[in-house]
């Protein structure tokens, strides 16, 4: 990389400098703890611990919400092949996908904390609503393929 041309970039003006204007945060690239950070939105939360928090409640929450939507029964379509049911399993999955993609970008402030919420909510969301430890077993045979077929050919 060629570092010659680094002294013809352009200075911060000194308005930028003016610890009255809003400043700007360093962006990083690789992940760090703590609780100074941006997380979707500029200057959210911020430097308060509580604000922090919340913002580690709701990244949780967006994981375990796109979890449930990804496992819903509108998302699995079902008997119904209906207009409106295609146009309400299109509406759950457009709405899973931008849960996930703010996840996601929650995920891109390298906050270790953040990454490690948005781990947990997706496993929490996993475990209730699509591993097989809270289905009855009735629920089990209709929703996964776990069991033999049904001409008792078990190869």
């Amino acid at each position: 990389m060629d570092h010659d041309n680094m002294h013809n970039m352009p200075q911060p003006s000194s308005s930028m400098t003016n610890h009255t204007k809003p400043h700007m945060m360093m962006m990083h690239m690789t992940f760090f703890w703590g609780k100074n950070t941006e997380v979707l939105f500029s200057g959210w939360p911020g430097t308060n611990s509580g604000m922090y928090a919340l913002c580690l409640i709701v990244v949780f929450l967006l994981a375990v919400i796109a979890e449930w939507l990804a496992h819903s029964r509108i998302l699995r379509g079902g008997d119904a092949a209906s207009r409106a049911a295609g146009i309400a399993q299109t509406a759950v999955y457009t709405l899973k996908t931008g849960l996930s993609y703010l996840v996601m970008l929650a995920v891109m402030s390298f906050n270790g904390g953040v990454f490690l919420v948005a781990i947990a909510g997706y496993a929490v969301g996993f475990l209730l609503f699509g591993s097989t430890a809270f289905k009855k077993s009735s629920d089990d045979q209709k929703t996964t393929g776990l069991l033999p077929p049904s001409s008792g050919c078990v190869c």
